[in-house]
């Protein structure tokens, strides 16, 4: 802490052993002191704060419809709001409004300080953190091109966000107030807070943390004018594909977008952050365990069930998220559809079966093995600390010496949480059946979605408290609510898709919440303070999300429609696409037509099988050779789940995030230690920053007023012949015949 700050700091009473923390990363990264006398719910923490909400949540939805998409973290702001915080401190008028009265208050009440600057950066999280169910407006809209009024929008996204809140009440006392349960990915904004507020002398040499983030800031926003407008083919420099301009294989093995990406790489931020976070985030042992993933699924898997013909892989793309007929022809899935928004047997009997690229089939498998290997691997290596560290924290346990200190605050009442949870619940059981029509799921359904939350929110949570194992790894449990519901309530879209956002994102959001506690529990923020700031934060970005959908939805001509925009268009929405076709797999189509008796990818379901084994066999070397540390980290879960998110990543997405994650992480981490901690967390703070200024600039600027820029470096990839199929007497226009 600053001195301003530690000048009044108190410590919590007992003796050593009573105050030492039984994490021994917790005892080394979080304060043991704490000032109760800062003030916490400020003017400024109140307008830095929306500001950051709005700032992010525009951005990232604006973000979230582009081609490369990016998401804004909150660490950008953590980081931005410091300077100016202390420019207000030093600014506003410190007279006393409404003097002598309760509501007497003061605009700038001393120096700015941590607590207000957690705060903030909490309401940036509610910004930073995407709004899910913003997917569901999209498909309905965008892509089944039918009507979905505002309303019904709202209360989806709303009840969606704000359900979370009431699995966290339920499980706080376990989750947060527990000390075995510390939440590993919070003790990085834990360091990061302390470094911000650090009041030590400027370093002799070198730049101060606010100094190098306005650099990289200006150097970002600048740069990014030519993979962003003058010189996209920056996205994904494809050399290979220059090489051979007529060869369908060729532009296959080099394509960054649309092939294996050998030899291609992004010098484009946006790239490099879109899909996998910034790599400079990411430890060295998780980026290798990716890397090795990534080489295994797109470099072994994929070659071997491509031109062996699985699925009759030839006939489609080599890499695609699209869906096909048996001919190689794109699916008309609207034809498909009835006008109840259920499934047209019918016409689907006349049509065939809906194919899947083999790439896109076998992600679902990868899926599938990354769920079983995730069980398999908490089990084997982490069963034993969870069961004891869940003990403690269920039993009769001591308070720490953090909660201890927390005491002094008042605490939030258990039953704010579940009045929000039971009105909550009457909110989407009557959205639900007054517009059931345009959302399809039944109130049945969205009380098993309901159990399905509660029953995952606390082993989950545990695992994450206590090894941040599937810090990673959540987007991969949406498989259990997509295949419960898919079976249940078959050739419904849009109920399929809303059942999975209230049985899994609901959970997500309630991890969200509980991590944001636990890092105001670390920060000795007043937890009435928290609950106010996460409640009008999560309100706040909802609205934010769901105005900037709309108005781009209204603002940019077709957009996401692929069929109608050009190749180069940087609206092509590909998370939204992915989002689509899974309600079409899972939802219009049904499980059993695809993964099931009466579908053909019936054999994907081994991957169940083989996740759990690999596990078992990692694990059983390890007991068999405990010298070799280094299998201690293989994490099969992490090297499974590496590609989880193709599509819509594609390649060079992968390839430019593992190289930088490797001069990150391993060479500037191993041979620059103290460079790599000064500065590595601030550098990725700045890139993301000065990137989106200047997307955002460009937008209104240029592309908004169709001022657009037409020669070669502007094409996308330069590999056109990457997405053509290759089996004999498939014919695609602009493709040679195979």
């Amino acid at each position: 802490m600053a001195d301003s700050e530690t000048a009044f700091a108190v410590a919590a009473g007992g003796g050593d052993e009573e105050q030492k923390c039984v994490v021994p990363q917790v005892e080394v990264t979080v304060p043991k002191t704490d000032d109760p006398t800062l003030p916490v719910m400020t003017f400024r923490m109140w307008v830095l704060g929306l500001a950051s909400c709005v700032i992010l949540s525009f951005a990232n939805q604006f973000f979230w419809y582009r081609t490369q998409p990016m998401s804004i973290s909150a660490i950008s702001a953590q980081i931005a709001v410091v300077p100016l915080g202390h420019l207000l401190a030093k600014t506003l008028p410190t007279r006393v409004l409404f003097a002598g009265t309760r509501w007497a208050f003061t605009m700038n009440p001393g120096p700015f300080n941590v607590k207000e600057h957690v705060l903030i950066t909490i309401f940036a999280n509610a910004g930073a953190g995407t709004v899910y169910a913003t997917h569901i407006l999209s498909a309905v809209k965008l892509y089944y091109k039918r009507q979905m009024t505002f309303v019904p929008a709202m209360l989806v996204m709303i009840t969606t966000q704000v359900l979370g809140f009431g699995w966290a009440g339920l499980f706080r006392r376990y989750l947060v107030e527990a000390e075995e349960m510390w939440w590993p990915s919070i003790l990085v904004q834990v360091s990061l807070f302390r470094a911000l507020h650090e009041t030590g002398k400027r370093p002799k040499s070198g730049l101060t943390r606010t100094q190098f983030f306005l650099i990289v800031l200006a150097t970002s926003f600048s740069y990014y004018i030519f993979p962003g407008y003058l010189f996209t083919m920056l996205t994904s420099f494809s050399w290979v594909c220059w090489m051979f301009p007529n060869s369908v294989l060729g532009q296959q093995l080099g394509s960054g977008l649309k092939g294996l990406g050998i030899g291609s790489f992004g010098f484009d931020w946006s790239t490099i952050s879109s899909y996998l976070g910034s790599p400079l985030a990411s430890p060295w042992f998780a980026t290798a365990n990716v890397a090795v993933g990534f080489v295994l699924v797109m470099y072994v898997m994929t070659p071997l069930t491509y031109w062996s013909d699985t699925y009759k892989a030839k006939t489609f793309p080599i890499y695609s998220s699209n869906l096909y007929r048996s001919n190689g022809s794109r699916y008309d899935i609207l034809s498909i559809v009835d006008s109840r928004f259920q499934l047209d047997r019918g016409v689907y009997s006349q049509l065939g079966r809906v194919n899947l690229s083999t790439f896109f089939a076998m992600t679902y498998g990868i899926g599938f093995a990354t769920l079983s290997a995730t069980v398999v691997h908490v089990l084997l290596f982490n069963g034993r600390d969870l069961v004891r560290q869940s003990r403690r924290a269920f039993g009769d346990r001591k308070m720490d010496v953090h909660t201890r200190l927390m005491k002094r605050y008042k605490q939030v009442p258990v039953w704010w949480f579940v009045a929000i949870l039971v009105v909550n619940i009457a909110v989407i059981l009557f959205a639900c059946e007054y517009y059931n029509a345009t959302l399809q799921l039944k109130w049945w359904g969205v009380l098993l979605a309901c159990a399905v939350a509660i029953f995952f929110t606390l082993p989950i949570g545990i695992i994450n408290a206590t090894t941040n194992q599937l810090e990673l790894q959540q987007p991969g449990l949406n498989i259990i609510t997509e295949y419960i519901i898919g079976y249940a309530y078959p050739e419904r879209p849009v109920a399929n898709i809303c059942f999975k956002v209230y049985g899994y994102i609901s959970m997500a959001q309630a991890l969200t919440f509980l991590s944001d506690f636990k890092l105001g529990h670390y920060m000795k923020i007043p937890p009435r303070s928290m609950f106010v700031v996460q409640v009008v934060g999560t309100i706040v970005a909802v609205m934010v999300y769901l105005g900037t959908a709309w108005w781009m939805m209204e603002s940019i001509p077709n957009l996401c429609d692929q069929d109608k925009l050009p190749a180069d268009s940087p609206w092509m929405c590909p998370m939204d696409k992915v989002f689509f076709d899974a309600s079409v797999i899972w939802g219009l189509v049904g499980p059993r037509r695809i993964f099931g008796d009466l579908g053909e990818y019936g054999n994907v379901n081994w991957f169940f099988g083989g996740g759990a084994l690999a596990t078992a066999l990692v694990w059983l070397a390890y007991k068999a050779f405990p010298s070799q540390t280094w299998i201690r980290y293989v994490n099969m879960p992490v090297l499974l789940g590496a590609t989880s998110v193709m599509p819509p990543a594609s390649a060079v997405n992968y390839t430019s995030w593992i190289a930088v994650g490797f001069v990150s992480g391993f060479v500037i981490y191993r041979w620059r230690p103290k460079l790599w901690n000064r500065y590595n967390y601030v550098c990725s703070g700045g890139l993301d920053a000065g990137t989106a200024f200047m997307t955002i600039l460009i937008f209104f600027c240029l592309q908004n007023r169709n001022v657009a820029v037409d020669w070669w470096g502007t094409r996308p990839d330069g590999c056109p012949l990457a997405s053509c199929p290759t089996a004999k007497g498939v014919s695609v226009d602009g493709c040679p015949p195979a």
